[in-house]
């Protein structure tokens, strides 16, 4: 086998689907060095299946790609299949995402939960590395996305961004959208997080949490506000853990994971 054989064995375009974007990059999964600049794609509205699988193939295009793919999604994801939408459009429930993303680029698709993406690549990558125990993963923005951790070994599509905390789920309460829209101070919104975070640490007893979401660019304005006992850290994959930890997931994923 030439290096180049080897090169492509190792590069999985990466393809992170978000409310406001879709955004992608081949990856060399040895590394999670990008090996091209993000390309962004206004996300459709609505985003139906076949309007999101259609801008899914363009981005793939972009980069004239037609070999093995991760994909993030906001949703529960069992075997390619969407089974939750609650921030998406509710159409999405029970399509075979992995299959309609891997005919819209022509090649296998892996389709994973975004905030378990995110954990991948900051486990193996960014914040997480080296990190043993049970470790969390929180990703803040239009809701609360997670990711959980034992000894290494994701445990999927926790979706703990749902808990209950003051009687509503806990992301209508403390994610990042919430503090925009009722322009809540640092320190007030650092006092929201610090609730769910004792709810999380009750329930778990994590040994880590990792914060994520665009939001962890500015982590100096809120984590030090923070009180929970458990070590918490900001990412470190920021912009790119999406489409790192997709690649990664491809990557490892079984037969069963994706659409051949």
């Amino acid at each position: 086998m030439d290096l180049n054989e080897n090169a492509a064995m190792a590069t999985v375009l990466g393809i992170d689907i978000g409310g406001t974007g879709i955004k992608g990059a081949p990856v060399d999964i040895t590394t999670g060095k990008l090996l091209a600049d993000r390309h962004r794609i206004l996300t459709p509205h609505p985003a139906t299946p076949k309007a999101v699988a259609e801008v899914v193939g363009e981005l793939a295009a972009f980069f004239d790609w037609k070999g093995p793919t991760g994909a993030t999604f906001p949703a529960v994801v069992k075997q390619g299949v969407t089974l939750t939408a609650a921030n998406v459009d509710k159409q999405w429930i029970g399509t075979d995402a992995a299959t309609l993303l891997a005919d819209a680029i022509g090649a296998p698709v892996t389709v994973v939960n975004d905030a378990d993406a995110a954990g991948i690549a900051e486990l193996e990558f960014g914040a997480g590395v080296g990190s043993s125990g049970v470790v969390m993963m929180i990703t803040l923005g239009t809701g609360i996305g997670s990711a959980l951790f034992v000894d290494g070994t994701l445990v999927p599509n926790t979706e703990l961004g749902h808990l209950e905390l003051h009687g509503m789920d806990a992301e209508r309460r403390a994610a990042d959208s919430v503090r925009e829209a009722e322009n809540l101070s640092w320190t007030k919104w650092a006092h929201r997080l610090d609730e769910y975070f004792e709810l999380l640490r009750a329930l778990f007893t994590p040994d880590l949490f990792i914060v994520g979401g665009g939001i962890s660019k500015k982590a100096d304005k809120f984590l030090p506000h923070l009180t929970v006992a458990t070590p918490i850290v900001p990412a470190q994959m920021l912009n790119n853990a999406g489409i790192v930890g997709a690649a990664l997931a491809h990557a490892q994923s079984s037969p069963a994971g994706h659409a051949d």
